[in-house]
């Protein structure tokens, strides 16, 4: 029985051009969410706005060292692992049972992607309580969002085009 070829998720699929632009626009949007400022924070006699990763750097230097690393693991390593993951699915020549645990593992890892969303609106919340200081979301948050949002989507388009997953009339299925 002769074996079949091993191919690139791309090569299987040469019309799919939305998943390279979507892959391309998820990290130059991860890298401009990380580096704009996320939230301003105001208090009766300073203001400071924070980048993802100035917020980071602050919190390591006022040694708050488990924060700063859970901030850092979910907001910069692990979108960056991710798009790096999606990216090999796409381009590198894996068999399938390879490609499909890759993507099993993105599935499993993808419900922790709107951590750092979630605790920037936290932080918000939890200043906006106090008499003395106001907080607001800035830009970056947004940008950032938005890249998780699309590297979800991106991961569930990857996951449909693994799995094969179609509709009677030949459609993909998200």
């Amino acid at each position: 029985m002769p074996t079949q070829p091993i191919k690139s998720l791309q090569e299987l699929h040469p019309n799919r051009i939305d998943v390279a632009v979507l892959l391309t626009l998820s990290m130059c949007l991860l890298l401009i969410g990380l580096s704009l400022p996320v939230m301003t924070v105001r208090k009766l006699w300073e203001t400071n706005t924070y980048s993802i990763l100035t917020g980071v750097q602050n919190l390591w230097h006022e040694k708050l060292y488990v924060l700063a690393l859970i901030i850092f693991v979910f907001s910069v390593i692990f979108p960056i692992a991710k798009l790096i993951a999606l990216s090999a699915v796409w381009l590198i020549k894996l068999t399938d049972e390879r490609r499909q645990r890759l993507i099993y593992f993105m599935e499993i890892f993808g419900k922790w992607s709107m951590l750092d969303v979630f605790v920037t609106a936290i932080i918000i919340v939890w200043i906006k309580l106090g008499p003395l200081a106001s907080a607001r979301a800035e830009i970056g948050i947004y940008f950032f969002g938005a890249s998780v949002l699309l590297t979800m989507i991106l991961s569930s388009l990857q996951s449909a085009l693994v799995k094969g997953l179609r509709e009677p009339d030949g459609r993909l299925t998200l």
